[in-house]
């Protein structure tokens, strides 16, 4: 029984030592760096150019939609494979196609409602037809 506890006893000074370890190297960070407070650093920095008008601005919902149906279809990827290696072993593997199938129809659906309620289209129809118009290969 005291062996089952030495390991719980190496696990936690293996701990004790990670956390030692970050502690002396952010301690000496900080007293190595350089000290020279300038207004410059204080300053808003992005690419090189000056900070000009507000920092507030709105992004597109577009990207939080696409993000969004990659996380749902990629988490269709994660239980399809599993799925997949399993089947074959499943004592009522027709039960199991089933219940697959009524998923990616699930699934489906959702993705023909994204696509008729237009959330699909990365540009406006007016601007791609502009895109179009202006593009030297159209």
């Amino acid at each position: 029984m005291t062996q089952y506890f030495w390991q719980y006893g190496t696990i936690g000074a293996l701990a004790v030592l990670g956390v030692l370890f970050v502690a002396i190297a952010f301690s000496a960070n900080r007293v190595m760096r350089p000290r020279k407070p300038r207004a410059e650093k204080y300053t808003t920095y992005e690419c090189g150019i000056d900070p000009v008008g507000q920092g507030w601005s709105q992004t597109q919902i577009r990207y939080y939609i696409y993000a969004f149906l990659f996380v749902i279809f990629d988490v269709e990827a994660v239980f399809l494979f599993p799925w997949a290696v399993v089947f074959e072993a499943f004592p009522r593997p027709g039960l199991l196609l089933v219940e697959m199938i009524i998923f990616i129809l699930i699934l489906a659906v959702g993705l023909l409602y994204a696509y008729k309620k237009k959330v699909l289209d990365w540009v406006e129809p007016s601007e791609s037809a502009a895109i179009r118009e202006s593009s030297p290969w159209a």
